[in-house]
């Protein structure tokens, strides 16, 4: 078989059982019948026996997925009855925190959500009491008040010495620190949003991740420092591995750092034993933890690393075969970082699109940027962290180590900025599992001498992935698709027939803006259809600002506006376009209602008599209410509250509604106490830039919404967030999970005191 002739057998027998587990936890038949089918395939040509037992590898791990799938669903039918449920969260967490957790009353590896409205507590075991609601792949926690109990024992001094090394950090790089602290210790909760999303956008967010790449970097310029004082290569290999383990060790074993240092420790455990394995051999004992937790193959931190190394490994034998080694170093540096990167991007893309929703198409030129940066500045921070004793001697490493951070977060910045720089992606689980296939059968092909028929495979599973977003969709349901276009609204409307209305634009800026970077391309991906209407709420340049864009790639039949004018010149080339592309303008008038394949779009707001005395565009936003069925969405534009009062004096019986989308973004300008009580509704969608500098959504107005009983949704911590409906159920799709919306919830304690804060 030419596969076992690139990887031992021992990494195939492992690849089998990984995927018999990811069958079995996928709950699907079809699935474990191919993977099955797939592992005797594999094997028989290289021996009938062999194939015999891989299929039983891959039927065993099905089986113990099922087993672990029908434990997680115990636990998790158990704990959604509970008053309050233990909890393993791995970084402090606060009001307004929105953050991953772990089950610790059970060995559930199922995604928990936690909303904090009250209470702070530090990593560890906490007690979190509020609405917990069954998702998709595990609980939301809403509302929640926490209270710390202790850190887990399982990894208490591993805790204390990572806070321990994040003060040192602190103390010696000043306002480098936040960034310092995810590059050395995994830390990320100082980091801005706007930092993160700008790293993730650019494909570096790995750098911001300890695993392979630090750890890699890390060990080269220990080699390389120590072949300068003389060492010899024996000892300089033994003393390497010693500060790797004791560099992972103090910044508390962040498991995909373990990982790596375990795949380094065995290869050169096997180069000082002169008895050198395959690369494929040392990935395996890597990836070999499924065997005593099989839960862990479901964490998005485990399926990069092992997909991420597998990438590398293969790139290097693809680079090989195409003769880079024989190019000059410099020449051989910049192709081979571009072959690895690219090879990674792809191998890993689809765990990227399923866990963050998200993938990068620049990462092949950021990483080739930031490589070298990295390279010097990886060493430079842990021998800073290390000087923290010597306040001096820290300090001036902290100092020279400035320019390179500095020009990383350029690097990502840039790169970030080209259009179309990433892809927001929302994937099913179907669209997932063939973008699996895509990617391993691409990583094979780099990596096989014989790469034909792997390669076949992963030009079939593309077209497939292509075909996929063009395929008819089903009729019968409504999507609300409340698109993250930073500090601003778009609120697409998708009928059962798949024609889209779309509510406001995003914002603009100079050189882009959200229509084409970000509209346009969400549009595409969740299958096109035609663009019925575009409905301004009001002339403000973070609603209109992609509008000329949208409405000359789109040309839909009507562009919807209030009618008060407006100085933002994004407002008026959205005029000119829909002159020049014969786009009907119609002003919104209180009681005009249009009806598209069954859903009813009624407007509330604004009256003209009204707008005639107003200077303010947020106070003439065109409110509009959706009706399908019985299911009732109220869109608020920027309305304030002197617009709230004019709805409740003269529209007060239509306000009821059971999704609203916060008027201005959360602002206390809005979402006054008496609205909130006619509208009652079980969910609020507050569409906001991470990080804006106008600090919203505000807490009190959290608070309020909170109190009223909905569930509170942001666009700044979960990204885009999408509604569906049939008329009568509503199904929530956020942040890669999925629940259905439950009846609206009571206030968070009755006759008393709301959370001081809310999500």
């Amino acid at each position: 078989m030419h596969t076992c002739l690139v990887m031992p057998l021992v990494a195939i027998a492992l690849a089998a059982y990984v995927a018999g587990l990811f069958s079995g936890f996928a709950d699907s038949l079809g699935f474990a019948a191919a993977v099955l089918g797939a592992a005797f395939v594999l094997g028989a040509r290289h021996e009938y026996v062999v194939g015999c037992a891989l299929a039983s590898l891959a039927a065993a791990g099905c089986l113990v997925a099922r087993t672990a799938r029908s434990s997680d669903a115990r636990c998790l039918t158990t704990v959604v009855h509970l008053e309050s449920v233990l909890l393993l969260v791995p970084d402090s967490v606060g009001p307004g925190s929105y953050a991953r957790a772990q089950i610790e009353q059970c060995a559930s590896d199922a995604t928990v959500w936690l909303s904090v409205s009250r209470g702070v507590a530090p990593p560890g075991t906490i007690t979190a009491r509020g609405e917990i609601f069954s998702t998709a792949r595990g609980i939301l926690v809403q509302h929640a008040s926490v209270t710390s109990v202790a850190p887990s024992p399982r990894n208490l001094n591993l805790v204390r010495w990572r806070a321990a090394a994040g003060r040192a950090i602190d103390r010696s790089f000043g306002g480098d620190a936040p960034l310092v602290r995810a590059l050395l210790i995994a830390d990320k909760t100082e980091l801005s949003p706007e930092v993160r999303d700008r790293f993730a956008a650019a494909g570096l967010a790995h750098a911001l991740a300890i695993a392979g790449l630090h750890i890699g970097i890390l060990a080269l310029s220990m080699r390389m420092a120590l072949a300068l004082l003389g060492v010899s290569s024996r000892w300089s290999e033994v003393a390497t591995v010693l500060t790797i383990v004791v560099y992972v060790a103090a910044i508390g074993a962040p498991v995909a750092a373990v990982r790596s240092s375990a795949m380094l420790v065995t290869l050169v455990a096997t180069r000082l034993a002169q008895r050198p394995t395959s690369r494929w051999a040392i990935v395996a004992l890597g990836a070999a933890q499924p065997i005593v937790a099989p839960r862990v193959v479901l964490q998005p931190g485990y399926q990069l690393t092992v997909l991420g190394v597998a990438a590398m490994v293969a790139a290097a034998r693809l680079g090989r075969r195409l003769g880079v080694h024989r190019l000059s170093p410099v020449r051989r540096f910049v192709i081979a970082t571009v072959i690895g990167t690219t090879v990674a991007t792809i191998g890993t893309a689809p765990i990227s699109a399923w866990a963050f929703g998200r993938v990068s198409l620049v990462a092949p030129l950021s990483n080739l940027a930031a490589a070298p940066l990295l390279t010097l500045a990886q060493p430079m921070l842990v021998f800073g962290l290390l000087a923290t004793p010597f306040r001096s001697l820290a300090s001036f490493i902290a100092d020279a180590v400035h320019p390179l951070l500095s020009a990383l977060d350029f690097v990502a910045t840039w790169t970030a900025a080209i259009p179309f720089a990433s892809l927001n992606v929302a994937p099913s689980l179907v669209t997932a599992m063939i973008a699996g296939v895509l990617s391993i059968s691409f990583i094979v092909a780099c990596a096989s001498r014989h790469w034909h028929p792997p390669a076949i495979i992963a030009v079939a599973a593309a077209a497939v992935l292509l075909w996929l977003p063009a395929a008819p969709h089903g009729a019968g349901l409504v999507e609300l698709h409340v698109i993250d276009v930073g500090q601003g609204d778009a609120i697409a409307l998708r009928t059962p027939h798949a024609h889209w209305i779309l509510f406001d634009a995003g914002r603009a800026w100079r050189g882009g803006d959200a229509g084409r970077s970000t509209i346009l391309p969400y549009l595409g991906r969740e299958g096109g259809g035609a663009l019925d209407c575009f409905v301004l709420s009001h002339p403000h340049t973070d609603h209109v600002g992609g509008a000329a864009t949208v409405l000359h790639a789109l040309r839909p039949a009507t562009y919807v506006d209030g009618g008060f004018p407006g100085p933002a010149e994004a407002y008026r080339a959205s005029l000119d376009e829909a002159r020049a592309d014969h786009v009907r303008w119609v002003r919104a008038h209180p009681g005009d209602t249009m009806s598209v394949d069954g859903v009813s779009i009624r407007y509330l707001a604004p009256d003209s008599a009204w707008t005639a005395r107003l200077v303010d565009p947020n106070l003439a936003s065109v409110v509009a209410l959706v009706v399908y069925g019985d299911v009732r969405v109220l869109l608020m534009g920027d309305a304030e509250r002197p617009e709230e009062e004019w709805l409740l004096a003269h529209a007060g019986a239509e306000l009821h509604a059971d999704i609203l989308k916060v008027g201005h973004h959360g602002s206390s300008t809005s979402s006054s106490e008496p609205f909130l009580a006619a509208v009652a509704p079980r969910l609020a969608l507050v569409s906001v830039g991470a990080g804006n500098s106008y600090h919203l959504p505000t807490p009190s107005v959290m608070h309020r919404l909170g109190a009223h009983g909905a569930q509170v949704l942001r666009t700044d911590r979960l990204g885009t967030i999408v509604v569906r409906t049939d008329g009568h159920r509503v199904f929530v799709e956020a942040a890669g999970d999925e629940w259905e919306l439950g009846p609206r919830s009571p206030p968070p304690s009755a006759g008393g005191e709301g959370p001081s804060n809310a999500p």
